[in-house]
Order: structure tokens, then C-alpha cells, then sequence
């Protein structure tokens, strides 16, 4: 399986959604408005599928439909996103350390 063309959306973090993500999978089915989440015990990020809620009935848009295609998805991803939000902290330290060096 191959998972392509991964792109993330950083939100502000609420409730540990901290970006929504898109991908294609073996280059022919795109699969978007996947939630991004840290875990629980901070290891890494679990995506999170699209559903609808109908009264007290939740619908799947779409979800894998096996562990293997899960992780495949999951671990492309997450190491998008490591490597995102790790230029982005690595960024934000860049710039704290000029500002203070300019005070």
C-alpha cells in the first residue's frame, strides 16, 4: 500500500485535534477531513475518520477496513505531521531567540 500527496492542516488544538489531514491512497482513492490527534499518553498521533450523526446514530463516511491500511495511513501521516510541527517548534525557537536578542 502506498499513501501519497499527505497534507496537514494545523488548527489550534481543542480537546487533542491539532490538525486535520488529507491523502491519497495507491494513487487513486483521495481521502480527506481526517482527524489529527495526539495520544493520550503523548507517543505520537492517531487519525480519526469522518462520521455524521444521524439522532443517536453515528455514520462512517469511510474508514479503513484492516489494520494494515490503518497503520499505512497512520504512520504516513504522523510523520508528516512530526515533521511539520517539528520546523515549526524549531521556527518558533529561531525567533524567541532573536526577539530576545534584539531586547
Amino acid at each position: 500500500m502506498e499513501v501519497t500527496e499527505v497534507n496537514i492542516v494545523p488548527v489550534k488544538a481543542i480537546d487533542g485535534l491539532v490538525a486535520f489531514a488529507s491523502c491519497v491512497v495507491n494513487g487513486q482513492l483521495y481521502l480527506g477531513s481526517l482527524g489529527v490527534r495526539r495520544r493520550l499518553d503523548g507517543s505520537g498521533y492517531r487519525i480519526t475518520y469522518p462520521t455524521k450523526r444521524i439522532g443517536s446514530q453515528e455514520l462512517n463516511y469511510f474508514h479503513p477496513l484492516n489494520r494494515q491500511t490503518g497503520n499505512a495511513i497512520e504512520q504516513a501521516i504522523a510523520a508528516k505531521c512530526n515533521e511539520l510541527f517539528e520546523r515549526s517548534d524549531e521556527d518558533y525557537g529561531r525567533h524567541r531567540k532573536t526577539t530576545a536578542d534584539n531586547q
